[in-house]
């Protein structure tokens, strides 16, 4: 796909050639929205909405990395949605761990036996009552970083702020995470468990 063709085409008004974009980054930016609001339906909305906003303000994109571009449009429609609804986004981790390789990492591989099932439920309920926790600049830090896998220079273009702040807001996260979940400690996998100190 020759994306700076398709898009000067698009910037143009050939609606075909921004079609030939929305297909390429649908399920991208279908991921994202989901990931921060926690429900398909209005994860949908989200994400027609930012391709609605993407096609009108395509006139002012100057080049650069347009998938960052998008998902910063997305981001922003979801917070908006978010300010609008004035409560906290219901995610499912069960769906996010099942759907996606990398978090389901942070559980056993292994055949799970009844116990570890249960066990795997728990931390599942768990970590998705710490990520709840998080403000939402470090909820959304986290899902794009440790679910979706982007690095840290594509999520400060996608959040429109600095690559220091993107640090500071996952290692912030990261340490609330860590000390919400102590509070389960013995269901977490070993190597997500802080040493206990002896007294």
């Amino acid at each position: 796909m020759d994306e700076v063709h398709l898009i000067k085409q698009a910037q143009k008004g050939d609606v075909t050639s921004f079609n030939t974009l929305v297909l390429h980054y649908q399920d991208a930016v279908y991921n994202v929205a989901y990931r921060i609001m926690g429900e398909s339906g209005t994860a949908a909305d989200a994400t027609q909405e930012a391709f609605i906003s993407a096609y009108k303000s395509l006139g002012s994109f100057r080049g650069g990395n347009f998938k960052a571009w998008l998902m910063r449009i997305v981001t922003n429609a979801c917070y908006d949605e978010l300010r609008r609804r004035k409560r906290r986004p219901q995610a499912s981790l069960d769906e996010i761990m099942e759907s996606n390789e990398s978090a389901a990492l942070l559980v056993s591989e292994n055949s799970p036996g009844p116990e570890e099932h249960h066990q795997r439920a728990e931390l599942v309920r768990a970590v998705e009552r710490c990520l709840e926790d998080l403000p939402d600049e470090q909820k959304t830090a986290t899902i794009l970083c440790d679910i979706e896998g982007y690095d840290y220079t594509e999520i400060a273009a996608m959040m429109s702020t600095s690559l220091g702040t993107v640090k500071s807001r996952l290692s912030r996260a990261r340490a609330r995470l860590r000390e919400c979940l102590q509070g389960v400690g013995e269901l977490l996998p070993a190597e997500y468990r802080l040493d206990s100190v002896e007294g």
